[in-house]
């Protein structure tokens, strides 16, 4: 019964505040660059749309069907990433990644609000939806390098 009772901890209030209220949930009429990620285990998926100025993130939207923890995580994506450069979202995606799998540091800011998520490290099952906002983000950005630089 422990189990149970670390998952509910796990689910803190500030966990269900963040996925109940997920900015720029939807889609984009015209993305520069759009890509869907499905975690295998869970079956979460989160579509990623997002243009740019070429360096930087200029729109961004999210359409996100993830476990409170996926939601939770593109809560605090969705938060800041407008106005983000494509090395400052990889970075976060590295630190999230590492946060999670070696208790490494909180990601840099402005993706420190993810740190809510710190005690979801125990339950590897849940990690590939929580970062599936900041994969598809960085394989959105990918696009979106490449689309610029042919151009």
């Amino acid at each position: 019964m422990s189990g149970d009772t670390d998952l509910i901890k796990l689910y803190s209030a500030r966990i269900l505040e963040l996925a109940a209220d997920i900015p720029h949930h939807g889609r984009l009429d015209s993305p520069e660059a759009s890509v869907k990620k499905r975690a295998p285990l869970c079956g979460s998926t989160v579509t990623v749309d997002l243009t740019t100025d070429g360096e930087t993130i200029t729109d961004y939207a999210a359409e996100v069907k993830a476990c409170a923890l996926g939601q939770a995580a593109a809560s605090v994506v969705g938060a800041h990433i407008v106005g983000c450069s494509f090395d400052q979202v990889a970075r976060a995606r590295d630190a999230l990644k590492d946060m999670l799998k070696n208790d490494g540091p909180t990601p840099p800011a402005p993706f420190d609000g993810l740190e809510v998520l710190r005690p979801a490290r125990e339950y590897k099952n849940r990690h590939a939806s929580i970062m599936l906002t900041l994969d598809a983000a960085t394989e959105a950005l990918d696009q979106a390098k490449a689309a610029h630089s042919c151009a």
